[in-house]
């Protein structure tokens, strides 16, 4: 379609003239210019620093995450009476008394709103051990930094808020004052790092991830209303605190894998998405292990049933 366009019958004829649109984004990715590699020297300082950044596949985006939080199970299953004497009791409640806020939904729905939040931090302590000339900073433990910051958008109920005020209510009885066991109060919540793999056609599957360990909220921040803030959205602050964490893939916690969709991390186990190649292949090194999934998950779509199923069947092997 032309951008400006006119015209006029001169006798027997049409006489038209059109401005085309602009046509040089048209089929971008088939652009020869994509696939030109550096000239002049491959050993150059800018050619070699191209190369590692190939190599892996790209630079990781601070915008390219997401947030999945574990709190304890049934946050509201028990609730303290005061009776004779000053003492209380335990009344368990009923499942049917758990309310939205408890919900698998609202958990997915608070993970989504996270704007912004802290990747954990790991030190190992040391102390100076002089024995003869300068000293040596010897380590004799690792420490964690034991809290992290976080934003969450708020919605027009602020569920986002209400989320955490019942998790605190878990903590501490609002109303007896008691403290609950620490055991019952702490949760997991898993930061995903996330990336593009040409082979899944997906843009959002794990390249990093993380597991924060005995997680708890210990602030829900403040904020300011204001009517000059007419076109800003409610950020609610938290602080929470956790113990310590791990590395998902580095650590093989529950068998997860590089690659996998966020979905699947938490309880993917060696060798479920391939059957008896995946177990093959969780057990060779990082760099071959990748290379290998991406060519079998290539061949499960290229298969006549593959392509039907979306990969999703592929005998005998599953």
């Amino acid at each position: 379609m032309a951008i400006l366009r006119g015209g006029r019958r001169i006798g027997n004829y049409d006489i038209r003239i059109g401005l085309p649109r602009d046509r040089s984004l048209d089929n971008v990715n088939a652009d020869e210019r994509l696939g030109r590699k550096p000239g002049g020297n491959p050993e150059t300082t800018i050619n070699r620093f191209i190369a590692q950044v190939n190599q892996g596949e790209g630079l990781a985006r601070p915008t390219r995450y997401l947030v999945v939080i574990q709190p304890p199970q049934n946050l509201k299953t028990s609730t303290k009476a005061v009776g004779p004497g000053g003492r209380y009791s335990e009344v368990v409640q009923s499942p049917t008394g758990l309310n939205e806020m408890e919900s698998n939904e609202i958990k997915r729905n608070v993970g989504m709103m996270c704007r912004n939040i802290t990747m954990p931090s790991r030190d190992i302590a040391t102390a100076e051990n002089r024995q003869y000339g300068p000293g040596r900073l010897m380590p004799y433990a690792y420490k964690f930094s034991g809290s992290i910051e976080a934003s969450f958008y708020g919605d027009k109920f602020l569920r986002q808020r209400t989320f955490f005020e019942n998790w605190q209510k878990k903590i501490i009885d609002v109303s007896t004052h008691h403290m609950d066991y620490y055991d019952k109060y702490v949760g997991t919540m898993d930061i995903f790092q996330l990336g593009s793999f040409a082979a899944e056609q997906d843009r959002d599957r794990v390249t990093y991830a993380v597991r924060l360990y005995e997680v708890f909220p210990s602030t829900i921040g403040s904020y300011d209303y204001s009517y000059g803030a007419t076109d800003s959205a409610v950020n609610v602050p938290i602080t929470l605190n956790f113990r310590t964490w791990k590395n998902l893939t580095l650590d093989q916690v529950n068998g997860a894998t590089v690659g996998s969709p966020f979905g699947d991390v938490p309880t993917i186990k060696a060798g479920k998405d391939f059957g008896l190649f995946g177990g093959i292949l969780n057990r060779l090194p990082p760099e071959i292990r990748r290379a290998g999934r991406d060519i079998l998950q290539t061949t499960r779509r290229n298969l006549p049933i593959g392509r039907v199923t979306g990969g999703k069947v592929f005998p005998p092997f599953l």
